[in-house]
């Protein structure tokens, strides 16, 4: 039986152009007057999601890929972990090297030079739905970190080039954990009408699996409990490891490798709804 699903955002329930369906919202409805927990698990911070999280009604989220977990009913911060302040700065320093995009993530803020990818897109959000997120844009990152103690749950380096090849040069030098994302192609971001890809990074041992299990031995929750469901790089160890792994149809190909099921649908025609898993 299953007790608790947890589910990604972006390309899982919320679409292409950050929108819901009302199949998908209408089966999340469902789920929150059932006996299920409803768990969104999304690599953004809570202030960017918080207004979808209450129109989901999602009982507990976890966010930044899993670095920060929150009871939404209470308030309550269950989880967090933030970047140590030697990481960010070897990370600011190899992204300046190659002359990259960088932008930061507070609880409640993105720090920034430029609105360029990401940053853009979440700039384009908040000017949708309000949601109370801090667009910060500064002259100068480090001197901003230097004059400003800041909690920073995750850091971003993007590019129009290809720059995965700076992951393991990150993880090597510093204390942290790197998702390479491309978007490109059918993963374009069609809310800023560009191709791109950026390295989303976090605290080591940082994920969306290990952040579930933390939420699970809270709850009393078995892995063969859990349905997990998603659409990217940073969904695999949660889909692989849960009781029941669903992959949306518009999935990366290796989320559908690890899952035990794909729906028939795609994230913007009713893939959350039962009947089309």
């Amino acid at each position: 039986m299953i007790k608790l699903i947890a589910s990604d955002i972006d390309g899982t329930i919320v679409g292409m152009d950050n929108t819901v369906c009302s199949d998908n919202l209408k089966a999340m409805q469902d789920i929150s007057n059932s006996n299920i927990n409803f768990v969104v698990s999304t690599g953004k911070t809570y202030p960017i999601i918080k207004q979808e999280c209450s129109e989901f009604k999602a009982g507990y989220g976890i966010f930044g890929n899993g670095n920060q977990i929150i009871n939404l009913k209470t308030g309550e911060e269950i989880y967090r972990k933030d970047l140590s302040p030697e990481d960010i700065s070897i990370c600011i320093k190899l992204a300046r090297k190659h002359n990259l995009h960088i932008h930061l993530y507070t609880e409640n803020e993105i720090i920034t030079e430029e609105l360029l990818y990401m940053d853009l897109r979440n700039y384009k959000i908040k000017q949708q739905t309000n949601n109370g997120l801090i667009i910060n844009v500064v002259s100068n990152i480090e001197t901003y970190l230097k004059e400003n103690k800041k909690h920073i749950l995750k850091l971003v380096i993007s590019s129009q080039k290809d720059i995965s090849y700076l992951a393991k040069e990150i993880e090597t030098l510093s204390n942290v954990k790197t998702y390479h994302i491309p978007k490109y192609g059918r993963y374009k971001d069609i809310l800023i009408n560009k191709e791109y890809e950026y390295l989303d990074i976090v605290p080591k041992d940082t994920n969306k699996n290990e952040a579930l299990k933390i939420l699970q031995k809270y709850l009393e929750v078995r892995d063969d409990e859990v349905l997990a469901i998603g659409d990217n790089v940073n969904d695999i160890d949660m889909i692989k490891n849960s009781g029941l792994g669903v992959a949306v149809e518009n999935a990366y190909d290796e989320i559908k490798k690890v899952a035990k099921y794909t729906t028939t649908k795609d994230v913007d025609h009713r893939c959350f709804c039962r009947s089309n898993i």
